[in-house]
């Protein structure tokens, strides 16, 4: 099966946490059952920010938190929205395999997916995600501005409008 082509990308700049969080909640309204979304940037880059105010948009059930040490963790909806699988595959070092004990494949149809750390690990599961990178300043820096680009990748996100992503 051919590869389907990456569509073009939003790129947006968010100056606080309290931005990124917002643009999660933003990015929340163009989500549904069954997409998978692979967050990628440096350790502090704002990727569970991020996925905080997803949560806040799908209005789902917990407070969402790095899931570091348990890898996985399910948000039930509080409506009649589908629930938050957020997954940081920071520590693991194999691919689907190693991520298969999480069921992600039996999730995937009716929750969003989030996976931080997912590149390279994830994208058997369905030819159509959406990659979120963060850049941010390294080094010793109390520097928040980020650099955020997102970027749909097969049919599903073909006439998305993620230009509606800059607010």
């Amino acid at each position: 099966m051919e590869a389907a082509a990456p569509h073009t990308p939003a790129e947006l700049t968010v100056t606080s946490p309290e931005q990124m969080r917002d643009l999660g909640r933003r990015l929340a309204k163009l989500l549904r059952a069954g997409d998978l979304v692979l967050l990628s940037g440096e350790l502090g880059a704002g990727k569970t920010t991020l996925t905080r105010g997803l949560g806040e948009g799908l209005g789902v059930r917990g407070a969402v938190t790095s899931p570091t040490f348990v890898i996985a963790r399910v948000h039930p909806p509080l409506g009649d929205g589908p629930p938050l699988v957020h997954v940081d595959a920071y520590r693991l070092s194999g691919g689907l395999d190693e991520m298969e004990d999480l069921d992600l494949d039996v999730s995937l149809p009716e929750s969003v997916v989030v996976v931080e750390w997912g590149e390279g690990k994830v994208e058997e599961l369905t030819e159509d995600r959406l990659y979120v990178v963060i850049h941010r300043a390294v080094g010793d820096t109390t520097d928040e501005v980020r650099h955020v680009t997102v970027r749909g990748l097969g049919a599903r996100w073909a006439g998305a409008e993620l230009g509606s992503l800059s607010a």
